[in-house]
């Protein structure tokens, strides 16, 4: 791709246009992972959905997105950022509407397995535009602050509007109404985007994105099914073992036999690249602990209701996206590790405070304040993360590596933090024993915030311009 704005202001009308044009691709993305799970209960009544088939409205996005996204960013690499984003929210949106439209749990459940491949396509996609399109240090900072902020508000919004717009129109409008803005967002791309110049001799590494794939999709699903059987059940333990082996093939194809491999390995000779996607892994257990289980800590301890619960979330989203628009022009002075290892120490601080929480608590003293730390946290090392991550290399595959990376951790994190507070929990479902739980998951995720600051070290220092 060409035409970089290189350190050109962020405020001509064109770069505005590709920086809101990413950022609302973002949003989109996060908005989904969300937006549906109010809309669960209206879901499983209107359309006959069984308890364990109603988790798959969930779980089949998020496994696909997560499963693809390295071959979305490599389609970004051999076609471009734009033909890339376009496919991706054409079929995004056209699976949106499948959804809305849906009159039987298999047709909803395939509905969202597509939308997680156009997720998967677009991700990659919006972070290369960035890559590609901001060129110049601090340009590029401020747009992964824009972008990083970008997410964090479709986490905050998704929560707010899946309740509204169930309770208001139908759970069907929580799908439907993504048509319309993707089918603008097509628009907005073609317009201002240029056409990449591609390499036409290129072709898709076709053994590598199936075995990576599969690999990644099976690892995933085995890794969820740990929610409902145990980690030594044969139906963790069967799809996890295949996933491991067939992302060893992968391993053993790119480096051996692909003539243009899908993840080129000598991405990670690059120590940024490494210990980034290192830390993005790291990170994802992170954002698990934060979002989801302070959201079941409010619930099923201090009795909120679930909109309570989202608007409980609200000051410390916000706190996210200041952090992440503030640090950003930090980023090309300090170079990723200082704000790494504030972040970390907001994560020590905030997630020891929130241990201490219990039944009797509070949420002014014992939850507002420590998750607008862990909050401000997020904000200083997650857009550093994902610069660290993507600072060089082929753009697309090395945004969509980046962003396999946090999914990946996200998913074993979620296994991993749900079966140790039910360990502690034990059988008992009272407040004090859900909240024994959950403070053994906030210690848990403090110590993840030692090892990112521990993995932070292994960055190559930076050098002052």
């Amino acid at each position: 791709m060409t035409g970089g704005v290189g350190t050109a202001p962020l405020r001509t009308g064109l770069t505005w246009m590709i920086l809101s044009l990413a950022c609302a691709g973002q949003f989109m993305v996060i908005l989904d992972a969300s937006i549906v799970n109010v809309a669960l209960p209206s879901v499983r009544e209107d359309l006959g959905f069984t308890p364990t088939g109603l988790t798959w409205v969930v779980n089949g996005y998020l496994l696909t997105f997560a499963g693809f996204m390295l071959l979305g960013g490599r389609a970004a690499d051999l076609f471009g950022p734009r033909r890339t984003l376009v496919a991706g929210l054409f079929v995004f949106s056209a699976a949106s509407l499948a959804a809305g439209l849906a009159t039987a749990p298999e047709v909803l459940v395939a509905a969202r397995l597509a939308q997680g491949i156009g997720a998967a396509m677009m991700a990659p996609a919006t972070l290369a535009v960035i890559n590609t399109s901001f060129t110049g240090p601090d340009a590029r900072a401020k747009a992964f602050g824009a972008w990083s902020a970008a997410g964090g508000v479709g986490g905050m919004v998704g929560a707010l509007a899946g309740g509204a717009i169930t309770t208001g129109l139908s759970w069907r409008w929580v799908f439907l109404i993504n048509v319309p803005i993707g089918a603008a967002l097509i628009v907005v791309a073609l317009i201002s985007l240029p056409v990449a110049r591609t390499d036409r001799r290129q072709s898709l590494d076709l053994t590598g994105a199936i075995t990576g794939t599969a690999g990644l999709a099976a690892l995933i699903y085995g890794v969820m099914q740990s929610a409902d059987h145990g980690w030594s059940s044969w139906q963790v333990v069967g799809p996890t073992a295949a996933g491991l082996l067939l992302l060893v093939l992968f391993t053993v194809v790119e480096a051996r036999f692909a003539t243009r491999p899908m993840m080129p390995l000598r991405l990670f000779k690059i120590r940024g690249v490494a210990v980034g996607n290192g830390m993005l892994l790291l990170f994802g257990g992170i954002a698990i602990a934060m979002w989801y289980f302070t959201s079941l800590f409010q619930q099923n301890v201090l009795g909120f209701t679930a909109l309570q619960a989202g608007l409980g979330q609200t000051p410390a989203a916000v706190m996210f996206m200041v952090t992440a628009r503030w640090a950003a022009p930090l980023l090309p002075r300090t170079g990723p590790r200082p704000l790494i290892l504030y972040g970390s120490a907001c994560f020590l601080a905030g997630f020891g405070w929130l241990s201490l929480a219990h039944a009797d608590s509070l949420y002014i003293t014992s939850v507002l304040g420590p998750t607008l730390l862990i909050a401000a946290g997020i904000g200083l090392t997650f857009p550093t993360l994902m610069a660290a991550a993507t600072a060089e290399g082929d753009a697309g595959i090395i945004s969509g590596l980046a962003q396999t990376s946090g999914q990946v951790g996200g998913s074993i994190g979620l296994a991993v933090l749900a079966t140790a507070a039910g360990a502690r929990a034990g059988s008992s479902s009272s407040p004090t024993a859900l909240a024994a739980g959950y403070s053994l998951v906030f210690l848990m995720a403090a110590g993840l915030g030692l090892a990112i600051a521990l993995v932070s070290l292994l960055l190559p220092r930076h050098r002052h311009n």
